[in-house]
């Protein structure tokens, strides 16, 4: 009973319509001040303080101090990965309109590649015969621990780690799989490294540069107009 009080308290901060507009918007990017995610919910600041302060004391976000800026940013990765599965129960059609399309090729899920760009790369993976699929998870195929090492991965030491290896993380705008998990943020970290993508200016959202077309084209057949 202690377990469905406090399911049914998150979801009671979570289930309003002005704080699940400010924890998406959060999800979204970096921090935030209270008056940008007033904005972004279209209330007044006074309204906003009042729900960051439940969302607070829910432990959903965290402040940040900064002279005399405030700054609201999600509380921990679990907070992002429960937000992002809930965004798969919406309906079907209001993602396009709901989601800008730079977001929706690629961005970052907390830490791994997520949008079309990131079900593509998992597809590829899978395609190849590098990445076997299971009902929640993957497992690199030798071929895969190979390819994988060749971007500067270190499967021993993400395997030996203590998070789940790699995750089939479902994704929200694309209702496909993308890759998760330890190997997933890996893989993400090296792509970023190897300057195959780019952080955008703002937000969580991802570009692919000229490198990545090649690189991508040229290791798994993936081409982008």
């Amino acid at each position: 009973m202690p377990q469905s009080l406090d399911l049914a308290l998150v979801a009671a901060l979570i289930g309003d319509p002005a704080r699940a507009s400010m924890l998406s918007r959060l999800l979204e990017g970096p921090a935030r001040t209270a008056g940008e995610l007033a904005a972004e919910a279209r209330i007044s600041p006074q309204t906003a303080s009042g729900h960051l302060a439940k969302l607070l004391e829910g432990q959903l976000v965290r402040v940040e101090v900064q002279g005399r800026h405030r700054y609201y940013r999600l509380a921990h990765p679990n907070v992002a990965r429960a937000l992002e599965a809930l965004q798969l129960l919406a309906p079907t059609r209001l993602i396009p309109s709901r989601v800008p399309e730079p977001l929706r090729f690629a961005r970052t899920c907390y830490d791994h590649l997520a949008g079309t760009l990131g079900v593509a790369l998992a597809e590829a993976l899978e395609h190849r015969g590098l990445l076997e699929s299971g009902e929640d998870s993957y497992v690199l195929t030798p071929a895969g621990t190979r390819f994988v090492s060749s971007w500067g991965v270190d499967v021993e030491a993400l395997s030996q780690g203590r998070r789940a290896f790699a995750r089939r993380c479902l994704d929200w705008s694309e209702r496909r799989a993308h890759v998760g998990g330890a190997l997933g943020a890996a893989m993400t970290e090296r792509l970023f490294v190897l300057r195959w993508i780019a952080r955008r200016p703002e937000g969580r959202g991802v570009r692919l540069t000229v490198e990545g077309r090649r690189g991508f084209d040229q290791q798994l057949g993936l081409t982008w107009p």
